[in-house]
């Protein structure tokens, strides 16, 4: 279908990217396959996104974005009150078994910066805004080795096939944290 005006072609091309890299992964990902996932001219690809880097940093910035609201929708980490270390445990639980299959994409995407230069900044900022999240609640420090746990016990589990457990990471967490271990 061609559309001369079509003010959302970008976004639809995004959106396909992501799809596509859902489907066959970084390796599927090329101009050819994201024009006829978003229904659009091979052509529109290219002037929207010149390289594929491009067109990667615009999918994985568009994760972070909705991680990110979603993460503030939901009020994670911003009690002052509240048990962080269940919190984290919980958020990194529920990150890996809502969805898993979008989990896995975004970490494919996180996960791109290793070849992919250009990605690395947008990678770079989903750590600093996680790690931004946890420092209200913690010190600076804390909040980036909690930010690194999360992801690892996120990555872990992607990559093992096994859920996290909620109690054995609230413990884990809890003990970076310097709070008390309720296992005892």
């Amino acid at each position: 279908m061609v559309r001369r005006y079509d003010p959302d072609r970008r976004q639809r091309i995004i959106d396909a990217a992501i799809r596509v890299v859902g489907d066959r992964g970084i390796a599927g990902l090329g101009h050819r396959a994201v024009a006829a996932e978003a229904d659009v001219p091979l052509g529109s690809t290219t002037y929207h996104f010149a390289t594929l880097d491009d067109l990667l940093v615009a999918a994985l910035a568009q994760c972070n974005e909705t991680y990110f609201r979603e993460a503030e929708e939901r009020a994670l980490f911003s009690g002052p009150d509240g048990d962080l270390a269940a919190e984290l445990a919980r958020f990194a639980e529920e990150a890996v078994t809502r969805d898993r299959p979008r989990a896995q994409l975004e970490y494919e995407l996180y996960l791109a910066a290793l070849r992919h230069e250009a990605v690395r900044p947008v990678a770079a900022e989903w750590v600093d805004r996680m790690a931004g999240l946890l420092a209200r609640r913690t010190d600076p420090v804390t909040a980036r080795a909690l930010a690194a746990l999360v992801d690892g016990m996120c990555l872990q589990a992607l990559l093992t096939g096994r859920d996290i457990d909620r109690e054995e990471a609230r413990a884990i967490f809890a003990r970076v944290i310097g709070a008390p271990d309720r296992t005892r």
